[in-house]
Formats: C-alpha cells, sequence, structure tokens
C-alpha cells in the first residue's frame, strides 16, 4: 500500500520505498504504475476545477499569472506537447501537477491517460530496474535497507 501511496502523489517514491521493503521487482513495478495511474485518473476529471481554484487565490493575492516557471512550463508545452509533459511528469513535476497541468492546456482525458501511463511504465522500468542494481552499493545501502 505505501508503495501505491507515494507513487500517486511523488513518483520516486514508489521504487524506492519498494525495494526497501523487500518486494519483487514486478510488484513493485506494477504497484509504481497503478499508483500514478490512479492520480492520473482522479486529477483528470478534477483538474480544471483545481486550476480554477488555484488561479482565484493568485488573483486574491494579487500576485502575477505568468512567473518564471510558468513560462518554463509553457515553452516546453510549445515545443513538445503533450509527450513533453509527460515524460517530465514522474521525475520533475508530479503525477497531480503533471496531470492539472495537461487538463489546463486543454488535452483530452484520454490522450492525457495514454501519454501517462507510457511515461509511467518507462519510468517506473528505469526507476525500479536502477534501484534494484543498485541496492547493494554501501551510498544506497541506507536508503533501501
Amino acid at each position: 500500500m505505501s508503495v501505491y501511496l507515494l507513487s500517486a502523489v511523488k513518483f520516486f517514491g514508489g521504487p524506492l520505498a519498494g525495494v526497501s521493503m523487500g518486494l519483487s521487482f514486478g510488484a513493485t513495478m506494477a504497484l509504481t504504475v497503478a499508483g500514478m495511474m490512479t492520480s492520473v485518473f482522479l486529477f483528470s476529471l478534477i483538474g480544471t476545477a483545481v486550476h480554477n481554484r488555484y488561479v482565484e487565490r493568485q488573483r486574491a493575492k494579487n500576485k502575477p499569472m505568468f512567473s518564471k516557471k510558468n513560462r518554463r512550463i509553457v515553452s516546453v508545452w510549445k515545443r513538445f506537447g503533450m509527450s513533453g509533459i509527460a515524460f517530465l511528469t514522474p521525475i520533475l513535476l508530479s503525477p497531480v501537477v503533471g496531470t492539472v497541468l495537461a487538463t489546463v492546456l486543454g488535452v483530452s482525458k484520454s490522450r492525457i491517460m495514454l501519454h501517462m501511463l507510457w511515461s509511467a511504465v518507462f519510468w517506473g522500468f528505469a526507476l525500479t530496474f536502477t534501484l534494484f542494481k543498485l541496492s547493494h552499493l554501501p551510498f544506497l545501502h541506507f536508503l533501501v535497507r
């Protein structure tokens, strides 16, 4: 359950928890992908509402709509589209932020699910495999065992 819940909020935590708890590679990978995709599903449904609430709060505080971070996200969107957002979601953003961002940018729910799925499988495999292979090293020993 820990691997699943961590992956739903912060993707990297899932493989780390799975390896540290001694789960198998397959179980860690499956729970990591399932956790992220649950978060993607839920937040693709409520993404617009979350964004609207955020915008209202920003306006109430008289904060500018376009920060340096927002401009960087828009430049990634213009250059790489949904594929770029999906690729960066597990490692730089989080499943929640990446999904809300894609929803706000007008991507359909089916495209969000498809792109986030391949991204979750790719990064889930890469991170889980790396942690399994490197778990014997002394500098990672305190993290995974």
